[in-house]
């Protein structure tokens, strides 16, 4: 255990000062957790390395690379330049709010996989910098994926164990959610107001442009905007399916590099590798928290200060799970944290239905408190870094964590008033 946590902390006190590559110090502590057998290779492979995260993740960067090759992307970016007519703020406002839309009905990673082209392409067509954009869509994504069951992770675990339908998750979270959204987006703007500037005559040319000349190839645009549509109706109807949502953006991918006629070696160069393999490296260091009891002893011990006090036990929850959330990936935690209220539920003691929605909240919206907090926030990182922008640690911090802060002191109230007044 004091093992698993000395190589936690140093890896992530790596990540931090960013001494050594992500994903070099990642995999690294990783090697060391199974060669001194800490996590097994038979844990790794079958219950810590989430290999539908991976799935999905590399499915859909097939799909939105051979989409992008057809001009799709600048062409949306024109003509959001043109909707906003040159107007920034205006822009990410709308960048942001579509976002949250999409990712209360996509996997948050493959919403931010379709946004972030389109901002890179604005802001290389306007000569900005494309970080002021890439942290509030991050933000929108993560606050958009907390309003349903489909749109986080952490929601569909909830909601599977504990018998709760879709519209329980809009009736009881949607509302929370559209004020967060409208703060944190109007928080964005005003941070960002200052670096939101762009040259009058640029944007004048912008708006002349004829969008319709950006696109390269009509018949692979057709053919990339079917697959796409049919892997999007996939994910909302996953669960009748019975289909992991990996399963659906493989086969997407597959069916795509089978009637597009591209290169797949080309489009295979294009995956972010180094992602997948920070995403590994991370996955196997948290199974090492989580083999040796770690998380289990942090969730127990967040539960029995409480001494069964309704309000107070939802608060304690929705904030340790946020703080947790935002350092460590959320699932695993919300793994724990679920038999645990549970076996709350078969003793009586309270009403757990508070409890479900606060670690649905604290665990989706901690998630934007670091850049490695939530799987969105890595891809986005990794998306920039390939076109040669670094979007730090210290960088994301300084604006989100303060920010998601805000966004748990929210919640709190909201909470509070909901279900206990």
């Amino acid at each position: 255990m004091i093992l698993a946590i000395v190589i936690f902390l140093l890896v992530y006190a790596f990540i931090v000062t960013e001494k050594i590559h992500r994903t070099i110090i990642a995999l690294f502590g990783a090697g060391i957790l199974l060669v001194f057998k800490i996590v097994s290779y038979e844990y790794a492979i079958h219950h810590a390395i989430d290999f539908n995260t991976l799935g999905l993740l590399i499915g859909m960067m097939i799909i939105v690379f051979i989409t992008k090759r057809t001009g799709i992307f600048e062409y949306i970016a024109v003509k959001q330049v043109k909707l906003s007519k040159g107007n920034l703020i205006v822009m990410m406002i709308l960048l942001s709010v579509v976002t949250a839309v999409a990712s209360a009905f996509l996997d948050n990673v493959t919403t931010v996989l379709l946004i972030i082209p389109i901002v890179l392409s604005i802001t290389e067509d306007l000569n900005i910098s494309p970080l002021p954009f890439a942290i509030s869509i991050i933000f929108a994504s993560n606050v958009g994926g907390t309003a349903t069951l489909i749109g986080d992770p952490p929601n569909i675990m909830i909601g599977s164990k504990a018998g709760l339908s879709f519209m329980d998750f809009v009736n009881n979270l949607t509302p929370a959610i559209f004020i967060i959204l409208i703060i944190t987006v109007l928080i964005f703007a005003l941070i960002f107001k200052k670096q939101l500037k762009v040259d009058e005559e640029l944007k004048e040319f912008f708006l002349k442009i004829d969008e319709s000349e950006y696109i390269k190839d009509k018949k692979l645009l057709v053919k990339s905007l079917f697959v796409l549509g049919l892997t999007i109706v996939g994910f909302i109807l996953h669960d009748k399916l019975k289909l992991e949502s990996s399963t659906i953006a493989l086969f997407g991918a597959s069916f795509l590099l089978l009637i597009s006629g591209v290169d797949v070696k080309e489009v295979l160069e294009e995956v972010e590798w180094t992602t997948i393999f920070f995403f590994i490296g991370l996955f196997i260091i948290v199974g090492g928290l989580e083999i040796t009891g770690v998380i289990d002893i942090l969730a127990k011990a967040m539960l029995n200060i409480t001494h069964n006090n309704p309000l107070l036990t939802t608060i304690v929850i929705l904030w340790g799970s946020a703080i947790f959330s935002a350092f460590v990936d959320n699932i695993p935690f919300t793994a724990t944290m679920i038999p645990l209220i549970l076996e709350m539920q078969k003793l009586g003691h309270l009403d757990v239905q508070p409890l479900w929605w606060a670690l649905s909240l604290g665990a989706c919206l901690g998630g934007n408190g670091t850049i490695i907090g939530a799987s969105a926030n890595v891809v986005t990182s990794g998306l920039l870094e390939e076109k040669g922008y670094r979007l730090s640690f210290g960088e994301f911090f300084k604006y989100a964590f303060p920010t998601m802060i805000l966004t748990i002191i929210l919640s709190t109230v909201y909470l509070v008033i909901r279900c206990y007044m």
